[in-house]
């Protein structure tokens, strides 16, 4: 934990005059009067997060990358009713479960569930499409066996 003290004078002892989220929302400003000095300064706190490594299929490791999960999620939502909106929302739920986790290393077949589980609820065709490519599908049969299980599952949902 880092003191802050007084660029004018270096005392370490001040008091929080307003704090307001910054513009982005990533941190938040501070503006602070100096008890000793009397003179105010601003500082930024931003939450620091952890280094998140992704643990691939072939066990190499690379740093987590939320780009990476809206590009396949977008590419699986293509041309279909789902707004940008949902898209972000769905991406950011994931990033915050990732890094909620407390976890250095994640492995992305947690990865692909959450956004297989999500994409389910969302768009049936989306789901289809990303779990395609995911869990590579290489015949028609295992395309169908797929696509039953939804339907059984929809039929049961449904009264």
């Amino acid at each position: 934990m880092n003191i802050v003290k007084c660029q004018f004078c270096h005392s370490e002892d001040s008091r929080v005059v307003d704090s307001r989220p910054t513009d982005d929302g990533a941190s938040i400003r501070r503006r602070r009067e100096c008890i000793a000095c009397g003179k105010r300064f601003t500082t930024y706190e931003k939450v620091e997060t952890i280094q998140l490594l992704v643990i691939k299929k072939d066990q190499t490791r690379e740093l987590f990358d939320p780009g990476k999960i809206r590009a396949g999620i977008v590419h699986a939502c293509h041309k279909r009713p789902v707004p940008a909106s949902e898209i972000d929302a769905l991406v950011s739920q994931i990033e915050q479960v990732c890094y909620n986790s407390m976890q250095r290393e994640i492995p992305t077949s947690r990865i692909g569930g959450m956004v297989m589980d999500a994409l389910r609820k969302l768009d049936e065709v989306a789901y289809i499409r990303f779990a395609s490519v995911y869990r590579q599908f290489t015949d028609i049969p295992t395309f169908m066996h797929e696509l039953s299980r939804l339907m059984k599952e929809n039929s049961k949902e449904t009264p």
